[in-house]
C-alpha cells in the first residue's frame, strides 16, 4: 500500500521539473541584428564575400569527399557524397552567377 501523500510538502515531480526548467533553463534568445554569431568586417565588398563563399564551398566539398572515401559502404558514405554534391552545385551556381555578371558588364 502506498503511503498517503502529504499535499503541503510533496510536489508533483513533473510540475517541479517544469518550474525549474522555466527559471533555470530559459529558452535561447532568437537571433537578431544585435546578437549575430559573426559579421563581415566593414569594407568587405560583395565580390570579396562571394569569392570567399565559393572558396569555403570548395573546401567543404573536398572535406566531405575525403571523409566519404574513408567510410565503408553504407548510409554515412552516401550522405557524405550527397553533401559534397550539393556543395558543388551551390558553388557552381555562384560561379555561374559571377561569370554572367562579368560577361554582362
Amino acid at each position: 500500500m502506498k503511503p498517503p501523500k502529504k499535499d503541503e510538502t510533496d510536489l508533483d515531480s513533473e510540475a517541479a521539473r517544469r518550474a525549474l526548467d522555466y527559471y533555470l533553463n530559459p529558452p535561447p534568445s532568437r537571433p537578431s541584428l544585435d546578437n549575430r554569431i559573426w559579421t563581415l568586417h566593414d569594407g568587405v565588398s560583395s565580390e570579396q564575400a562571394h569569392d570567399h563563399a565559393v572558396a569555403l564551398l570548395r573546401c567543404a566539398a573536398a572535406t566531405a569527399h575525403e571523409t566519404a572515401t574513408h567510410q565503408p559502404q553504407g548510409m554515412t558514405r552516401e550522405i557524405l557524397f550527397a553533401l559534397m554534391h550539393m556543395m558543388n552545385m551551390a558553388r557552381t551556381l555562384l560561379e555561374h552567377k559571377q561569370s554572367v555578371q562579368v560577361g554582362g558588364e
